[in-house]
């Protein structure tokens, strides 16, 4: 199992916009991926309804898993967007 514990990077947390491009995100991948609040329950990550379920405000800490093939290039690109809180996945070399 591949994990990554990251600090979300967009202000306004993981709400509305930011959500809405980590779910874009997590499915243009295609690497099934969940998402929990550390020691929480791990949800689906392609899914609105539990990212945004999670509450994580700006500079609260996620834990990002995944035991999908790829699953390390996956988390290392999602962990990117959600540190810097970018609007789009960072190009993979």
């Amino acid at each position: 199992m591949a994990e990554r514990l990251v600090t979300v990077g967009w202000p306004e947390g993981l709400h509305a916009r930011p959500a809405s491009i980590f779910v874009r995100s997590v499915m243009a991948l295609g690497v099934a991926v969940t998402i929990a609040k550390p020691g929480g329950t791990p949800s689906n990550a392609a899914s609105m309804l539990a990212v945004l379920g999670l509450g994580a405000q700006g500079g609260e800490e996620i834990v990002l898993a995944s035991e999908a093939e790829g699953a390390d290039a996956a988390l290392d690109q999602l962990a990117e967007l959600v540190t810097k809180g970018l609007d789009e996945l960072p190009e993979t070399v």
